[in-house]
């Protein structure tokens, strides 16, 4: 369970004046946010690479077109080499993080060997690299207006086409982003 004030199972959305390219306009699922710092996966940012690529990396034929065509997501700037699975609960694989009741993240083969035999967790996506945050520096990017904090909503997460989740986000908060300024007044 995360502690008081954490972050861990919300969502980032990059506020429309965020000029990093690494992150305007994503939604990011905090995965891990403590006094140490915060770990987040990115959630709307697909790699031009399909998963067809990451298991001929791993040598795991992939049992049909359609599990081989799935997108990968780019997850995040740091470690970029490492794969991501989110998924809802199910299975039982060997490295496991729990985020929520209804969201997990998997980073062992043995999920991405189930997926290439159609046998993974449905509804899970893959991405390669993270969101990393020292200590502190998450809470001063919101003071400073660059995000905004969500509850997780999991038709975003799960339900929406990836192009599609930035500005759903948005609207779960019943805002038109094209109305919101790129920048944040401060009194």
């Amino acid at each position: 369970m995360p502690k008081e004030g954490s972050l861990t199972n919300q969502l980032l959305v990059a506020m429309p004046g965020m000029d990093d390219p690494q992150f305007a306009q994503t939604v990011t699922l905090i995965c891990e946010h403590g006094d140490k710092g915060a770990l987040g996966i990115v959630l709307n940012k697909p790699l031009s690479m399909r998963l067809s690529e990451v298991l001929t990396q791993m040598k795991l034929p992939a049992q049909s077109e359609t599990i081989a065509e799935k997108i990968v997501l780019s997850g995040g700037p740091v470690h970029q080499d490492r794969g991501f699975v989110l998924h809802r609960p199910g299975g039982n694989w060997e490295s496991t993080h729990k985020i929520s009741d209804s969201i997990q993240v998997t980073t062992s083969r043995d999920v991405l060997a189930a997926m290439a035999r159609g046998e993974g967790p449905e509804n899970a996506f893959i991405a390669l690299g993270y969101a990393q945050w020292d200590a502190g520096q998450l809470e001063q990017e919101l003071k400073d207006n660059a995000w905004l904090t969500l509850p997780v909503s999991e038709a975003v997460l799960f339900d929406l086409p990836y192009e599609d989740r930035w500005t759903a986000a948005w609207r779960t908060l019943g805002v038109d982003v094209t109305s919101v300024a790129p920048s944040a007044g401060h009194a």
